[in-house]
């Protein structure tokens, strides 16, 4: 069984040798149904479905084969002469990687259309993930971390510890600097330091009579890990580096060094807050109760938490920076006289302008939706050139679409 990437469908591979789609949607009353059906030649020993959108699954015959969600017609990605034993996809959905039976190990490129044996492995890559690396790991108690290339990076060998048995599951969370492997007993967490380039086990987790671990999943946002035994155990384990309190109203969950879920207190709500640029969040702030505003080494975070709308700009910031969020949808920041505006949920910058005038009453930013009859949407600001001069620019095309000069100082501008 595998979820798509956005959880509103699942794809089942059962004994008749047919994958079936169901539709399930994001809420359990929403209507189930059958969109999808893609019949084999033969049984369904693995899938994978990456953020490329179409059902990924190996056969017992060797093939990987791909289901089209749209035209529902399958196809052959590649052959091979031994049983699919595993298959991951790469973080950016781009990538698919299986193991065999045989010890091989192959990648295939989705948009390229090429694939090739990379790995040949020591044993059966039963546990087979890719996350900031691929990681390989079977039955004779070693884990291998190798890149995109096949090329070995970095080695963990159990072979000498009675306690390790085979390794029988892998799986990497969304963000791919945490990789959990699955053994006899326990299972083994690892985690992807940044700072010095290499992985590290940073923790085993022991349960007594728990035997082979045969599932694992992440939780979409990588707060939660799911195990799966072979006595028909299935346990859920909180996910997290740690966890703090934020003026009693909201719960910062750091499930990774780059990524934060920031909780409401008060309804539960959740949203995700994920540097794209930089290696870790340094710094995380709530404003008025609803904005976050988040710092890394080289990029600022702003978002809304009542839209789950987040935007992140490559920023070298002073720490003097103000921030404005009396306008509706966009971000003011007042950083040396120079005054930048950015749209939550837009990784680009808005605007930028400059003017001595920065208090909020004097700045006015208006963001309109409605698309006009040219299909673009109105995104207008005004501020002062001087205390008599109100400059309004068009932020679509950066031009200035008026200057309105008075003969009073301007007190205030909507």
């Amino acid at each position: 069984m595998e979820f798509s990437p956005d959880s509103t469908k699942i794809a089942v591979a059962q004994s008749d040798n047919i994958v079936f789609v169901y539709k399930l949607g994001t809420d359990w009353g929403e209507k189930k149904s059958i969109c999808n059906k893609f019949p084999t030649t033969s049984s369904v020993t693995c899938m994978t479905w990456p953020k490329s959108g179409d059902v990924i699954f190996g056969l017992a015959e060797g093939k990987v084969r791909v289901g089209f969600l749209k035209n529902n017609k399958g196809g052959v990605l590649y052959s091979t002469d031994s049983y699919v034993v595993a298959l991951a996809s790469s973080r950016d959905g781009r990538s698919v990687v299986s193991g065999h039976l045989d010890g091989s190990v192959y990648v295939f490129n989705i948009e390229g259309g090429n694939g090739q044996k990379i790995i040949n492995y020591n044993s059966i890559p039963y546990g087979l993930a890719w996350g900031e690396s691929i990681v390989c790991a079977g039955l004779d108690g070693k884990v291998a971390f190798y890149d995109s290339r096949g090329n070995l990076f970095q080695k963990f060998d159990y072979s000498n510890d009675d306690k390790v048995k085979d390794f029988t599951q892998a799986a990497s969370n969304p963000s791919g600097e945490t990789i959990v492997l699955g053994n006899f007993n326990r299972f083994y967490i690892y985690n992807y330091n940044s700072r010095r380039g290499q992985w590290e086990e940073i923790g085993v987790k022991n349960i007594e009579n728990y035997y082979s671990v045969t599932a694992l999943a992440w939780k979409q946002d990588g707060s939660k890990l799911v195990t799966g035994s072979l006595c028909g155990s299935v346990d859920l384990f909180d996910a997290s580096m740690k966890k703090i309190k934020y003026k009693g109203k909201f719960e910062f969950n750091y499930v990774a060094p780059n990524q934060v879920i920031v909780k409401t207190l008060a309804d539960g709500s959740r949203c995700v807050v994920k540097t794209k640029y930089a290696p870790e969040i340094s710094k995380i702030n709530i404003h008025q109760d609803r904005y976050v505003v988040a710092n890394t080494y080289d990029s600022l975070l702003l978002g809304d938490l009542a839209t789950a709308k987040i935007s992140e700009i490559q920023w070298k910031g002073s720490g003097n920076e103000k921030y404005d969020f009396s306008n509706p949808n966009v971000c003011m920041i007042i950083n040396a006289g120079e005054l930048i505006l950015v749209e939550y949920g837009n990784d680009d910058i808005l605007g930028t302008a400059r003017t001595e005038h920065i208090k909020p009453h004097l700045i006015s930013a208006r963001l309109s939706y409605i698309q006009n009859a040219q299909g673009e949407s109105t995104k207008m600001i005004a501020y002062l050139l001087d205390n008599q001069t109100i400059t309004i620019q068009d932020l679509n095309t950066s031009s200035f679409v008026a200057t309105i000069s008075h003969d009073q100082k301007v007190f205030y501008l909507q």
